[in-house]
Order: C-alpha cells, then structure tokens, then sequence
C-alpha cells in the first residue's frame, strides 16, 4: 500500500492535466480524418454520385455523438470520470480498428461503415462530455478559463494531427490509404488508455461517493497548500449539498419555467448556432469543396485541411490570449458577422462576376475558420458552462451538447445533398444567412457573463423572467 501511494505521490500536475485534456485529441482526430479519407473511399466504393450514403457516412460519429455524451454523463456520476475516459478509450480502439477492417462487399460495405462510426461515435460524444467535466473538477478555480483553452486547443491539434496523417498517406493505393487513415485514431486512444491509468479519480466524484480521505490525496497532488485544500474540500460539500437539494425540486419541465427560460435558451441557443452555422462542412468536406471550385480531384488537396487545421490551432492560441480582455457577446457577434460575410460574399461575388477565380470561394473559407476559431469555437463551451443556473445545469448543459451534436450530425448528412443538387456558393450563402441570425439571437437573447459569478448571471435570468411574467407583451 505503502508502495502504490509513493507511486501516486509522483504524479505531477501537468501529467494530470495533459492526459485529463488528451482526450480531445481523439474527439478532434476523427472529426477531422473523414476529410481527407473520403475522397479514397468515394472512389473505391464508387459512391462518387452516392451522396446520401456519403452524407451518412461522414456524420455517423455524430449521430452516436448525441447519445455517447448523455450515456457518459449518467454513467460517469455512478462509476466516476476516470473509468468511463478509459471504456471511451477501449470503445474508440476496437471501433477504429473495425472501421478500418472494412470488408468490400458493395453497397453493404456503406451500411457497414455506418452502423460501425455510429458506435465509434458513442466513445466521441463520450469524450467531449467527460474531458471538460473532469477537467474543471481537477482545475484550480483561477484556472479554469485558461484549461478550458487548452482543452480547445488539444481538440485542434487533433484534427490538424488527423489531416496531417492523411496528407502523409495519400501517396498509397486507394484501398489502403482510407483504411489507414481511419484504423489509425486507434494510437491517440491507446495513449490515452495507457495515459489515463495513472490519473486519480475526481475529488468531486470520490466526495460524493464519501471517500474524503481519497479526495484530500488527490488534491494534495494539485493544491499547494492544505489551507487550500481544506477550503476546497468545504466549498465541494457544500456544492454537492446545494445540487443534491436541486435536483430533488427540479424536472425537465423546470428548464422551460419563466424562472430559467431565458438563460436556457441562451444558452441552447447558442450551442445550436454553433453547428447550424456550418463550420463542419468545411471541416468534413474542404477537399470535395475544392475539387468542385477547380476540377482537381479531391485526392490531390489534401493540404487544404492542414491549412484550415493550422489556422484552428493559431486561433485557440489567440482565444487563449484574448478570452479575459473582451465581452463574450461582443467576440460572438464580430465573429459571427464576418463568418456570415464570408459565406455570402462568394455568392454576390459570383452573381456580379460570372467568370470569378474558383478559388475566391476557398480563400473566403478560411477567413471564416479563422474567426470561428477564436470567437464561437471555444465561446460556445465557456458560455454554456457558466450560463445554466445550479438548479438546472446538469439537465440544461446536456440539452446544449444534445443540439449542438444535433447539428454537428445534421450538416454533416446534408451537406453532400445540397452542394449535388444546387451551386457551392448558394449553400454556403444559406449557411451564411444562418451566421447572421446567430449574431441577432446573441445581440437579443443572450446576456454577458464576462465579469460576473455564476450567481449574478442567474440573478439576470431570473430579473429578466419576472419582467417578461409582469410585461408579456414584450
């Protein structure tokens, strides 16, 4: 025993924050590998006119995405954080390695592929809710903003990882080039197994379940000194008191009460605009979009998804830099009108010019992944984390991260669809439209949260519930 804690002992901080953020790296690996294995597989499977199996194939992480997050978030307040990272890990291995196995039978071989990224899925949705959970468990209070960008960043890096890997592999037959892009996510999530086996277990989570002594140990690896300890411990209880009597007065109906509406719907909102907006079509597609603006073949642009994954990776650096300097409304609202201008000045630009360059379109793209990479990327996270009063927040921050992967699945289905059935520019120009809503929804229907507690921003919500009780008309 003696032995097993000395071994604990040496457990630094950063060791624990690294692995506990690492498993971004597998959520943001298959975001973004499907990008450049799609052209390979398309032309394999000769689905190259098949564009809803395509649309199917390339959200069906997503699709798994919306029910792994919320079976996660159950599962983990009974086994705790650090178990369910590591089934994650587990379910991500065997599912990449079977997606990567994929046995050529024809059109079966779509279905397939299908049926087996949905399961993949349930280990990404898994994913994305456990790492921010554990993280600000583990997190300092004053540091929280700051892992919260880290955490960002590692879901970039992986993606700019899973590009990488498949511009290095695009050199291989067909067959075998998507094959090992896709068998591949298995690494990321073997190092994050063996990675995780080292990390404790929640303080919060070994509370809850009344291992106190356990807690103060894990603290003592992250907390300098035991005054902030013994705060912490207190400060933990009495959180874990205050949601144990939350939970008891409160339903779903709860989250639609005049009390909470306002701050849910901010917060829902926010995250549904996240995806509605379309950043995911750049990221699944970018070298179908290329091919259909030039006529090159989608194999050959491989290099676009590093560029975008460079500029995502700059971005969570410079949110990173900026996230305490501005309003959150007021980088929410830049962002999302340039990002609106940038899907719709192709559009206008084709309209008055017939004969404009093709690539026009791809430069405008990537001016919209640079600003969605410092504004509503990461904003979205912040602002839902901080927005949902106690009494709601487990139920309300699941509801956001169930219409956020809602439309992460959706415009990843539909994209394929309608650039196969009208021009490029009309659909980003519809997405576009969408990006303009989205800052008249922040402008009107979502209050500031820099610079207030928690407790302040739900005062706002109720205030502003009991304005709209006495004054309905407005």
């Amino acid at each position: 025993m003696n032995v097993m804690a000395k071994a604990e002992k040496k457990i630094s901080s950063a060791f624990i924050y690294f692995f506990g953020s690492f498993g971004g790296i597998l959520f943001g690996y298959d975001i973004g590998v499907m990008t450049g294995a799609l052209p390979f597989l398309q032309a394999d499977w000769h689905l190259e006119n098949a564009a809803s199996l395509v649309g199917w194939i390339t959200s069906a992480v997503m699709f798994g995405a919306i029910f792994g997050g919320a079976l996660a978030g159950q599962l983990s307040d009974k086994f705790g954080r650090r178990k369910m990272i590591l089934m994650s890990a587990i379910v991500f291995v065997v599912f990449s390695v079977l997606s990567g196995v994929s046995p050529d039978m024809g059109e079966a071989s779509a279905y397939y592929l299908i049926i087996v990224r949905m399961l993949l899925g349930l280990a990404v949705g898994a994913a994305s809710a456990l790492v921010p959970a554990y993280m600000s468990e583990m997190a300092p209070a004053k540091a929280r903003g700051r892992l919260s960008g880290l955490n960002q960043t590692m879901i970039v890096s992986g993606m700019l990882l899973s590009y990488v890997v498949d511009f290095l592999l695009k050199d291989l037959p067909g067959e075998w080039a998507w094959r090992l892009m896709l068998g591949l996510a298995a690494v990321p999530a073997l190092i994050l197994f063996l990675g995780v086996l080292r990390l404790p277990e929640s303080p919060r989570f070994l509370l809850r379940k009344g291992d106190e002594a356990q807690a103060r140990k894990v603290l003592s690896y992250i907390r300098k000194n035991p005054a902030e300890i013994d705060q912490e411990l207190a400060s933990i209880k009495e959180t874990a008191k205050e949601e144990r009597q939350a939970n008891q007065k409160t339903s779903w109906s709860s989250l639609f009460s005049g009390k909470y509406r306002y701050l849910v719907i901010a917060g829902v909102g926010v995250a549904a605009f996240q995806q509605f907006q379309g950043a995911n079509a750049i990221f699944y597609y970018i070298p179908l979009i290329v091919q259909k603006a030039t006529g090159q073949a989608a194999s050959s642009n491989l290099m676009w998804p590093i560029v975008q994954g460079v500029i995502l990776v700059v971005g969570s650096l410079v949110y990173m830099w900026i996230a305490d300097k501005f309003n959150r409304r007021t980088l929410l609202m830049v962002g999302g009108a340039v990002m609106g201008l940038s899907f719709i000045l192709p559009a206008v630009i084709n309209w008055m010019m017939p004969n404009m360059n093709p690539m026009t379109i791809v430069v405008f793209l990537c001016i919209y992944v640079a600003f969605y990479s410092f504004t509503w990327a990461p904003l979205t996270w912040v602002l839902v984390g901080e927005i949902f009063p106690l009494a709601i927040r487990g139920r309300a921050s699941g509801l956001a991260s169930s219409f956020n992967w809602i439309g992460s699945w959706l415009v990843g289905l539909i994209f394929p669809i309608m650039t196969a059935s009208m021009p490029q520019e009309a659909v980003f120009a519809i997405f576009g439209i969408i990006c303009i809503l989205g800052v008249i929804f922040v402008k009107t229907c979502v209050p500031e949260t820099r610079g207030h507690t928690l407790e302040e921003i739900e005062e706002q919500g109720t205030n502003h519930g009991r304005v709209k009780a006495s004054n309905p008309e407005n």
